[in-house]
């Protein structure tokens, strides 16, 4: 495993081995170390999802990217530049095939498998993951969170169903993580607008005029910044509130 540290921001980076391949974790630290999520009372035996707990441990976000960018997006950078001032650390996770300098994803099975294999680092400190991603990054952290015991799932972008075609529904994957789940939507997205998410146990949070990207029309809508402000607002009043 390789690392290396920005000192002036704490900010790290280490190479994670996995079966799909290296990946990669860029690490946001948390700065305000006094907001904690309680974490599994290690002297039970709970379910991977139970919410027993004992009191002060980081909570840690991990976001995945899209099949179409890497953890540049705007809104992955606006989550890791806001959140740790809230007492979440941030860990921006990069699959094997964009570290490898990949220009396609590869199947959805290679996408789990590579979040699979980050896991154990991502939950080496002991506190709650909250797993996460946009896009197909959702998609993963969707289907992966039972299985990997994630303490609740956060959706940026879901990819309800390809541009067109709402016949081809993805919900089964949304609507099964079996944990809490905050989807976070752009108002004019064409994977899928807010109203057209069927009923579910889960929130959704909308981002007025909000494209697939997050990018709003600088001719309506409420201006990128705010729109970035929006998000990350939604974003850290649901994290507090699984306390």
């Amino acid at each position: 495993m390789n690392t290396g540290t920005t000192e002036e921001t704490g900010r790290r980076s280490e190479t994670v081995d996995t079966d799909a391949g290296p990946a990669r974790i860029t690490w946001f630290p948390a700065t305000d170390t006094t907001k904690t999520f309680p974490a599994t009372d290690t002297t039970k035996t709970f379910p991977a999802t139970d919410t027993a707990k004992t009191p002060g441990t980081r909570p840690v976000l991990a976001l995945g990217h899209g099949a179409g960018g890497g953890i540049e997006a705007r809104d992955l950078q606006a989550l890791a530049a806001a959140l740790p001032a809230h007492g979440v650390t941030v860990a921006l996770v990069e699959q094997p095939w964009r570290v490898a300098g990949k220009r396609l994803a590869p199947a959805p099975k290679t996408l789990d498998t590579g979040w699979r294999g980050v896991w154990p680092a991502l939950t080496a400190a002991g506190g709650p993951v909250v797993a996460g991603g946009r896009s197909a990054g959702a998609r993963v952290a969707c289907r992966m969170a039972a299985e990997l015991g994630a303490r609740a799932v956060l959706a940026l972008s879901f990819p309800l169903h390809p541009p067109g075609r709402p016949e081809k529904s993805r919900a089964d994957e949304l609507l099964g993580t079996g944990v809490p789940t905050l989807v976070v939507q752009g108002g004019r997205d064409p994977f899928g607008r807010p109203d057209e998410f069927p009923p579910g146990e889960y929130e959704i949070a909308e981002v007025p005029y909000g494209d697939h990207g997050f990018a709003v029309p600088k001719k309506t809508g409420p201006g990128q910044d705010a729109a970035m402000g929006i998000l990350t607002a939604a974003v850290t009043g649901w994290l507090a509130a699984l306390v």
